[in-house]
């Protein structure tokens, strides 16, 4: 199990699990600094092909993280603004882009906090989470992808309901609007995450990517045209010594030994 350190981001890696933990408490605010080093450490694990699966979390027990650093607002101009806003997409792009994440949801999750769980790729909240985009109450709007991916996830009415009045979900009721994927007891999110993410670990490596790849480029397509890109990412396997692997694992009723090849 080895371990890496930054100062308010940390990595460690279960084998074919990296496990990335925000350590700002008790709020988890996303400051510059925190945003420079996940994406510093996003890079580090997409350079790293023993890693095959990604787990969020955060320190603390109060929040997952409670939003960006407000102190940056009141001196904002239209250029500033565009900088900032575009530096946060960037990096949750750069995360939402790679290997599969499992976010471990607990406490607060709001404003930009809430638009990095958006950017994960499954999301995991405790019953005892509260979620929101309270932007609109502060004369901004979610600006980290939020207005985006929250639509794509739970449709235009839900989004606006949520963006527009800024109130707050419950686990319970994110749960219900499909915004999250998974509902556990407090305290059980990380353990439950750790299990989905060693499951998808075990996979083939190139046919997740290719899946993912399916899912989130075919979404913004037609059938048609996500069907086309189906096809592309299917053939794409078909030669790899992975594939071979798995129907040969299969046939012999024994575990694949996948090498991402």
């Amino acid at each position: 199990m080895q371990k890496e350190h930054w100062t308010v981001i940390s990595l460690e890696r279960r084998e074919t699990v990296a496990v990335l933990t925000m350590n700002n408490p008790p709020l988890n605010v996303l400051t510059d600094e925190l945003l420079n080093q996940l994406g510093e450490a996003v890079d580090e694990i997409d350079h790293d092909p023993e890693i095959r699966a990604i787990v969020l979390r955060a320190a603390g027990e109060k929040a997952f993280a409670a939003g960006a650093d407000i102190r940056q607002f009141p001196s904002l101009t239209k250029e500033s603004g565009i900088a900032l806003v575009e530096k946060g997409k960037k990096i949750f792009d750069k995360l939402a882009g790679g290997k599969p994440v499992i976010c471990a949801v607990h406490g607060l999750a709001l404003g930009a906090g809430l638009e990095l769980v958006l950017a994960c790729d499954i999301r995991i909240a405790e019953e005892t989470t509260k979620l929101g985009l309270p932007e609109t109450g502060l004369g901004i709007l979610p600006g980290y992808g939020g207005t985006q991916r929250l639509t794509r996830l739970a449709g235009p009415g839900k989004a606006k309901e949520l963006i527009l009045t800024g109130e707050l979900l419950s686990g319970q009721q994110a749960y219900e609007a499909g915004l999250v994927e998974r509902l556990v007891p407090q305290g059980e999110a990380f353990e439950n995450a750790i299990k989905l993410a060693q499951s998808i670990a075990s996979k083939a490596p190139l046919a997740i990517a290719n899946a993912k790849k399916a899912i989130d480029g075919g979404v913004e397509l037609s059938l048609a045209a996500g069907q086309e890109l189906e096809t592309q990412m299917f053939s794409e396997l078909a030669e790899t010594q992975d594939m071979q692997e798995g129907v040969k694992a299969f046939t012999e009723k024994r575990p694949a030994n996948f090498q991402g090849k």
